[in-house]
């Protein structure tokens, strides 16, 4: 069996959230970071403000929701291309749920709304079908332990 190949991803989190006394109590730091790599903007973020975080700022149940979202996104559109389906528009509004747990908490799914606008009307039933290779080959997906469900609606260009 031939092995695939390995890809990596480097990113650096810097704390910006020391109000002077670092940690010294639970409400005396800040949950602000900044998330950068290489050549690319950087990420504000901070804990969700459930969590004592910044709402102005990305935290990390959003921006898991927002990975699976584009993952999904990005997988579908090459589907879409190699199988002959032309989207014209495609948008999300993805719905990610966690429980908490005392201190703990884990999510237990996240729905993908995609409201899609494809070219011509034959395309409607494949492009909904590839939902589910793109689903299945969604590397960030198959990388969580909870359901990813799909609720598309797709819908063909008006005709002027």
């Amino acid at each position: 069996m031939a092995l695939g190949r390995t890809h990596t991803y480097e990113v650096a989190v810097r704390w910006t959230g020391n109000r002077g006394t670092g940690t010294s109590g639970y409400r005396d730091y800040g949950r602000d970071h900044d998330v950068e790599t290489d050549g690319r903007p950087g990420i504000e973020g901070s804990s969700d403000p459930a969590f004592r975080g910044d709402k102005s700022r990305w935290n990390p149940e959003l921006l898991l929701v927002a990975a699976l979202s584009e993952c999904h996104l990005l997988s579908y559109l090459h589907h879409c291309a190699v199988s002959g389906v032309v989207v014209t528009g495609y948008t999300d509004a993805a719905l990610g749920t966690m429980e908490q747990e005392g201190n703990g908490g884990r999510f237990t799914e996240v729905v993908l709304r995609p409201r899609i606008t494809v070219a011509s009307p034959d395309m409607v039933e494949a492009a909904v079908r590839l939902h589910e290779d793109a689903h299945r080959d969604c590397f960030i997906a198959s990388s969580v332990n909870f359901p990813v469900r799909h609720e598309p609606d797709v819908q063909a260009e008006a005709v002027t």
